[in-house]
């Protein structure tokens, strides 16, 4: 039986929520930033809003 119990995780920079492994970002998790592609492309916003706060 598999158990996905032990994937690696890692918590989104944008929406600050956990998120696990997938087998499409074998190659390159330790890039991978975002939970998924509407955090990536609403990363712009918060990024912006961080430098005015700042």
């Amino acid at each position: 039986m598999h158990k996905k119990s032990n994937l690696p995780a890692k918590v989104c920079v944008v929406c600050q929520r956990p998120f696990t492994w997938r087998k499409k970002w074998q190659q390159c998790w330790d890039e991978v930033k975002y939970c998924s592609e509407r955090c990536r492309r609403s990363r712009q916003h918060v990024d912006s809003s961080r430098k005015k706060v700042g």
